[in-house]
């Protein structure tokens, strides 16, 4: 099949290659195309197999029946789930995921919005990253569907799908407490970012309640991934060694954790507990099985695509945000039982 040539069109056609863009780009009634000249350059686009008839046909029609979704990394477990998740509801729908991850870059989140408004995509499912604001406020001032999914952008009205983290962090710390442990540290990221801030909130309300110091440690989120976390983790437990619980805000940060406690040979649950924000097969065949925050996956993936749906059959209509958090589950295993006392 032949590329498609904005130059070989306008020739054939004796037309300019501005407005065969203009037309391929859906922007002929902007720029005042007549609609003759229009079908006449989308009727040979298809016809000539330039483009594939199905994309040729969206020219026509407007949509793709494609979703552009960004998340911050693919291969992470929790994105992988939501990411499958998503698109099995979505074919049942009709339409078919494009997938990208952003690693947290805000240059590469606003390369790849970019991306996706060049392919015509129909809506927008976005974990967004730090300083993208603008580029969401513009997708849904040009009447673009958009739903942001795991966190919010500071100042942006728009539509949101994710899970309460302030709550669900308290309520694993607070559950520590119940256990018996008496001073519980917070692994976290040093990120702007909501949901990062409303887990440390959480963590820092429960320990407040209970009268104890807050401990923490912070990992740039940026970098958190190559970074020695295991080492820094053991010099933040050597240090304060009345330490007998860590709350982790990530799993990737929380296997690390337990990689330094099984160095250490400290007993995980009856020496010193633990707690995950964000559940892994991993911490359900790990001895002892690890305690974590589990996220409703499936039915923040079914919420996703109806927000989407919903703001892409009213797009005639003015965009309304919907906010859609949804309640986790604490799944409680051997790592939050204490048995004795601690011994660090």
């Amino acid at each position: 099949m032949k590329k498609l040539s904005i130059k070989a069109i306008a020739e054939t056609l004796q037309i300019s290659t501005a407005t065969v863009s203009y037309i391929l780009n859906g922007k002929a009634k902007e720029k005042r195309i007549s609609e003759e000249l229009t079908q006449k350059v989308l009727a040979f686009v298809e016809k000539t197999n330039f483009k594939p008839n199905h994309l040729a046909k969206s020219l026509r029609t407007g949509k793709t029946n494609v979703i552009g979704l960004m998340v911050e990394d693919i291969a992470d477990t929790f994105f992988s789930s939501i990411a499958g998740s998503i698109e099995n509801i979505a074919y049942e729908n009709g339409y078919k995921i494009i997938y990208s991850s952003t690693k947290n870059s805000p240059q590469k989140a606003k390369e790849l919005i970019t991306t996706f408004r060049e392919r015509n995509v129909d809506g927008y499912i976005i974990t967004p990253t730090e300083s993208i604001e603008d580029d969401i406020r513009d997708l849904m001032q040009s009447n673009l569907p958009v739903v942001l999914f795991d966190r919010q952008c500071k100042d942006v009205e728009a539509s949101y799908v994710g899970m309460n983290n302030f709550e669900s962090a308290y309520q694993a710390v607070d559950f520590l407490f119940a256990q018996g442990y008496l001073n519980i540290g917070l692994v976290t990221l040093d990120s702007a970012q909501a949901q990062m801030i409303d887990r440390l909130l959480g963590y820092q309300r429960a320990v407040f309640e209970h009268r104890k110091d807050t401990l923490l440690i912070k990992f740039d989120y940026l970098t958190a991934k190559t970074t020695d976390i295991t080492s820094e983790i053991e010099q933040f437990l050597r240090k304060h060694p009345q330490l007998d619980a860590l709350f982790f805000a990530t799993n990737y940060l929380a296997i690390s954790g337990i990689e330094v406690l099984s160095r250490l040979k400290i007993n995980i649950g009856s020496e010193f507990g633990i707690v995950v924000f964000d559940d892994n097969d991993l911490f359900r065949i790990h001895q002892p099985t690890i305690s974590a925050v589990a996220q409703p996956v499936h039915e923040m993936a079914q919420q996703l695509i109806l927000t989407l749906l919903n703001h892409m059959n009213r797009r005639a209509e003015r965009y309304l945000p919907q906010k859609h958090v949804l309640p986790a589950t604490l799944i409680k295993r051997l790592s939050s039982q204490k048995q004795s006392p601690s011994k660090f």
